[in-house]
């Protein structure tokens, strides 16, 4: 798909790996809606606009299915259609299983999946009418191997992987795309303010021996929009943390 003009929404994307992905779609010429639960910044959308692109505002919760219908309905009205979505927003809420509530279990699920799951169907639509469209979901290498008091963002990031291979048997005839990407140990606010020590054990497990940067998902998310023929798979950015065989 040739990027420039087109229209990218991406939600969670005031911040980080979000943050990343909106630049670098701006960078190509693309149109993009930057999204968030609460006000976005005027700074960020005249950052994105500098490079001579269109930018949008639009505030709301993904968990609600409601406001994920009319956040789709916005970026139609405002951009005229929506070409790419990228389903970046997510939250963690880490705890042994023993001490985690049923809270902190299902609202994990709730954003990371079931928001996922609101903004894919309200784009759909859309995107079915015109026939084409890339859906990008951000996984994570967690919901492909667990981690220790992550049994609910495991559990939401696993089921973002059944749901992206689902959506893209069901519309690829309409030539529309969906993949993910499973980020690995990735430098962001989350991971600054680990310890060095911590920082130096998790890079241990990495075979390149370091931490990725939010360019580094944002690539690969221009990659797969760019990927007519690529479609329900989960790419790993994760240093070869998980080599699948």
């Amino acid at each position: 798909m040739e990027l420039k003009g087109k229209n990218v929404f991406v939600t969670g994307s005031t911040r980080g790996i979000g943050k990343a992905v909106a630049l670098a779609f701006a960078k190509e010429g693309a149109n993009i809606v930057l999204n968030g639960r609460g006000e976005i910044s005027a700074e960020l959308i005249t950052e994105i606009e500098s490079f001579g692109v269109k930018c949008i505002g639009i505030s709301g919760d993904i968990a609600s299915f409601e406001s994920a219908g009319k956040m789709i309905q916005d970026t139609i009205e405002g951009l005229g259609s929506i070409d790419i979505l990228v389903n970046n927003a997510g939250i963690t809420n880490d705890k042994l299983l023993l001490r985690m509530s049923e809270e902190d279990f299902t609202r994990c699920i709730q954003i990371n999946l079931t928001g996922t799951f609101n903004m894919t169907q309200h784009a759909i639509k859309k995107m079915m009418k015109q026939r084409s469209g890339s859906i990008i979901n951000m996984s994570s290498v967690v919901g492909l191997m667990g981690n220790i008091g992550q049994a609910n963002y495991a559990a939401s990031k696993a089921g973002v992987i059944g749901l992206t291979k689902s959506v893209a048997r069901e519309v690829a005839a309409r030539g529309i795309t969906c993949n993910a990407i499973a980020p690995g140990f990735i430098e962001t606010e989350m991971t600054e303010i680990l310890s060095d020590k911590v920082k130096e054990q998790m890079s241990q497990q990495i075979p390149l021996q370091s931490f990725g940067q939010v360019e580094d998902v944002a690539k690969t998310a221009i990659f797969l929009a760019r990927s007519p023929y690529i479609t329900g798979q989960v790419l790993n950015v994760d240093g070869g943390l998980v080599m699948n065989g």
